[in-house]
């Protein structure tokens, strides 16, 4: 039965909305790439394959960057996996550098740009020093908020320059010793990150901006709400504020209640399963444990881009463990 919104939409618009061109362009590239080890069991089953791996969102293991920011349900795809592959982290209690989590983003992603690694944990660490450590639930939801939105948040940081130096006629100028500089991201030292700007401004100017960023920007009424809760607001308060709303969470749909981060009975019933199947595997990896040794952080290789879609779970446990071994010898 077709849902309410593919009813309402044209044809064009719903495949273009789901970026289905995307996908369709990328399986036939892999096709291509890999034709002889796919012609052994039929381009048919190949495409089913590639598309079941794509709604289960296992499709972006270990795929360049590019990729990874293609869609909406890629970013979201990958939000997903590396909240379960390195939930163990948090279920140990570690807490761990900004590069320390850029190394487990590159063990997904080996081209993961660190700039979005560092702006994720900006919005953690707020003034304090980029090496400080940070706990896995406040990187997570502070990276889903950066990683997801990242457009739309470069958008939203040269508005409130523009706030913080009276560019817009309609404002009023907050009187800063920041107001004449221009920078991407403002300095957390300026006194304008003390003062802010005034939150019914920037909601009209923010306003604007969601509806030129309809698939990539939170739902413009949670956006009212954070904003009429304050009647001043700093750039990162405004970041830290989209990172802990529940409501954006669940509107965005990747990642589940903070109460709920460190549960996943799926994939625990799934590793078991898989660890009982593989000779040997169980007990060394409790021996190394054990022993305290630190694993390689290599990502692991991949022979051509369309074998994840045959051991995508297998991979999954894979990462799980590997994991869980660095948090049990670091702690």
């Amino acid at each position: 039965m077709l849902s309410p919104e593919r009813l309402a939409l044209p044809d064009y618009e719903y495949l273009a909305q789901r970026h289905v061109l995307t996908y369709m362009e990328d399986a036939v590239c892999q096709l291509l790439e890999n034709r002889e080890d796919i012609s052994q069991y039929g381009i048919a089953r190949f495409f089913t394959e590639y598309f079941n791996s794509v709604c289960q969102g296992t499709h972006i293991l270990f795929r360049e960057f590019s990729f990874i920011q293609a869609t909406p349900h890629n970013r979201a795809s990958f939000l997903r996996a590396f909240w379960r592959c390195f939930r163990t982290v948090g279920k140990n209690g570690d807490l761990l550098t900004m590069r320390e989590y850029h190394c487990l983003l590159q063990l997904l992603c080996p081209d993961f740009p660190l700039e979005l690694t560092q702006k994720a944990a900006r919005i953690v660490l707020m003034d304090d020093a980029m090496d400080c450590l940070m706990s896995f639930s406040d990187f997570l939801f502070a990276f889903q908020i950066q990683f997801y939105y990242s457009e739309f948040l470069d958008s939203v940081a040269a508005i409130y320059q523009d706030l913080l130096s009276g560019k817009n006629p309609n404002t009023v100028i907050v009187p800063t010793s920041s107001s004449g500089q221009h920078r991407q991201r403002p300095v957390l030292g300026d006194a304008g990150m003390l003062d802010g700007v005034e939150a019914s401004l920037f909601y009209q100017r923010l306003e604007n901006l969601c509806d030129r960023h309809k698939y990539s920007c939170p739902p413009p009424a949670l956006v009212k709400e954070i904003l009429s809760n304050v009647q001043r607001l700093t750039f990162y308060g405004f970041l830290v504020a989209l990172s802990k709303h529940h409501g954006i969470n669940q509107a965005l749909g990747a990642l589940p209640d903070k109460g709920d981060l460190m549960h996943d009975p799926a994939m625990d019933e799934e590793l078991e399963r898989l660890l009982v199947q593989v000779p040997g595997l169980v007990n060394s990896i409790t021996a190394t444990s054990e022993a305290s040794c630190l694993p390689s952080r290599t990502p692991p290789r991949v022979g051509s881009p369309w074998k994840p879609l045959h051991r995508s779970r297998k991979l999954d446990a894979e990462s799980d463990g590997s994991t869980e071994e660095t948090d049990e010898s670091e702690t």
